[in-house]
């Protein structure tokens, strides 16, 4: 196997000293150390690099694929700052898709002036007539033309429909669903291609794509990821499939066993969003006060689930926001230890995703489960101007998110985008757990950086030889980051991450010996 010196910079690593030079053999880092000492080795290749700086490659903790090459590749309304901005975007991608179903996601209501989203009538203009499925910002509910509830006419008798056009719950599921259908095999295989190529340019190695029956393409999506990742270079994927599963019927766990999945659970929903009104509050929502949200699944089932993969060995997992929604988690996973025992359930490390509301860190810690939690959405939707103050009020949007009570409740913790939700962003994320909206609430850039990297590895129960670290022996999955005019390092080596300030821009990405990106 080829022995690669990189020398001349600086390493992230946790053996001994500072070190400037890092040899790998294959794919293992062979051994880290200073440049005078690798004047002894005898590498087939040498980096050079002039200053900078070699971490472990990031591990996106939540991501959703498809959904996220769609953006890239389509109609994103993120920066659509009006209704008008909206439907004029809608029309020109409608015009260029000449009849084709117009699939689009990213907008948010509470930035813009008018406080809504388009109406139907409105999106049927837009469209000429045809059929449109716009995705909120937080993909838990969705506008659409008449074009497409006619295509999906079940639709206006599930719960969640509404006059309006905006859909919740079973009824945005089933016209997603119908949207979906029109997505062609080379569409999707585009789609999930963009996505792990702007992940690698990114400084990405692992995605972690939280999949289910209600998501995407379903199965059908997660088998054409799972091969289109087996088939070409990229980060590599971990996937979870999220759907119940009890002692009687094992459903999502034949799924996992079947393709090798990481785990039953990811985007088991729970709950939905704050921003959808549709996550599961235990007082009513500040703007709506006639709701509390919607609680998918009660403590009975969560307990069977996390009982039948505890059984099995088989990590569990769950989307729960709300704090409604994460103290029926926490309920049901007490539940189930009661059953299979404690230390059982503590082995297993099951998940839960978002984590937003917890109203028991302490049970967090008590029953070993992991905060698989998005820095970006208390950036985005965070303080007291925020999304999160005008749904929840300020006082209770100030607990949201408490990264800092996870850290010293010794909860592990795990870095992801939610993307599309918010962009895969790892240096922003990590950024943006440090500096928290909230004084207090945010964790060091040691912890965050750590979170962001060898945390997404344990969190999927894939940390054994050091993954996430650069050490000899651990895989040689790293990234090279352009550090020059950035503030200066601290003690660790990471670069400042003062708001506003650059970030480092990735120069090459490696995942397992393998370069998956290289900048021009």
């Amino acid at each position: 196997m080829t022995m690669t010196l990189l020398r001349g910079g600086r390493i992230h690593t946790p053996a001994g000293p500072p070190a400037t030079a890092l040899l790998v053999d294959g794919d293992t880092v062979a051994w880290v150390g200073t440049d005078d000492a690798a004047a002894a080795a005898s590498p087939g290749r040498v980096v050079e690099l002039a200053g900078a700086l070699v971490t472990p490659a990031f591990v996106d903790a939540h991501v959703h694929a498809t959904q996220n090459g769609l953006a890239l590749t389509g109609l994103d309304l993120g920066g659509a700052r009006s209704v008008a901005q909206a439907l004029a975007a809608v029309e020109a991608h409608a015009r260029g898709l000449r009849g084709r179903v117009v699939l689009g996601t990213g907008w948010d209501e509470t930035r813009w002036p008018e406080r809504r989203p388009p109406s139907p009538a409105e999106l049927d203009r837009a469209s000429y007539g045809g059929v449109v499925y716009l995705a909120r910002v937080d993909h838990h509910s969705a506008v659409v033309s008449s074009a497409l509830l006619a295509a999906c006419p079940e639709a206006r008798g599930l719960a969640g429909y509404d006059d309006s056009g905006q859909l919740t719950l079973v009824a945005h599921h089933a016209v997603r669903r119908t949207a979906y259908e029109s997505i062609t095999p080379a569409q999707r295989t585009a789609a999930q291609r963009a996505c792990r190529k702007r992940a690698a340019a990114l400084g990405v190695g692992c995605l972690q794509e939280m999949a289910g029956p209600q998501i995407s393409g379903g199965l059908a999506d997660l088998e054409a990821l799972l091969r289109l990742a087996e088939a070409e270079p990229g980060p590599e994927v971990l996937a979870y499939w999220g759907e119940l599963a009890s002692r009687d019927e094992p459903a999502g766990l034949d799924t996992v066993a079947l393709l090798g999945l990481a785990g039953a659970g990811g985007d088991l929903f729970c709950d939905g969003s704050i921003g959808s009104h549709t996550a599961a509050l235990g007082a009513p929502y500040a703007d709506a006060p006639g709701t509390t949200g919607h609680l998918w699944h009660d403590v009975d089932a969560i307990a069977e689930h996390v009982a039948a993969c505890t059984r099995a060995g088989v990590q569990a997992g769950f989307h729960a926001i709300g704090d409604r929604a994460l103290r029926t988690v926490l309920d049901g996973v007490a539940q189930a230890a009661e059953v299979v025992g404690l230390g059982a359930v503590v082995a297993q490390r099951h998940r839960v995703e978002h984590a937003e509301m917890p109203p028991s860190v302490a049970d967090f810690a008590r029953f070993g489960l992991v905060a698989s939690v998005q820095p970006a959405f208390d950036a985005t939707w965070g303080g007291r101007d925020g999304m999160y103050a005008g749904r929840l009020g300020a006082d209770r949007a100030a607990g949201l998110n408490p990264f800092a009570s996870f850290a010293s409740a010794g909860v592990p913790l795990a870095l992801g985008s939610d993307a599309p939700v918010t962009p895969i962003d790892p240096w922003g994320g990590v950024r943006a757990a440090v500096h928290h909206r909230t004084p207090g609430a945010g964790i060091s850039p040691a912890v965050a950086f750590a979170a962001a990297t060898r945390g997404g590895w344990l969190a999927a129960r894939r940390g054994a030889g050091g993954a996430g670290l650069l050490r000899p022996g651990s895989p040689a999955t790293y990234a090279i980051w352009d550090v020059a005019g950035l503030p200066p390092a601290g003690p660790d080596g990471l670069p400042g991450l003062d708001p506003g300030a650059a970030l480092p821009a990735c120069l090459r990405t490696v995942v397992r010996g393998v370069t998956i990106y290289e900048r021009g």
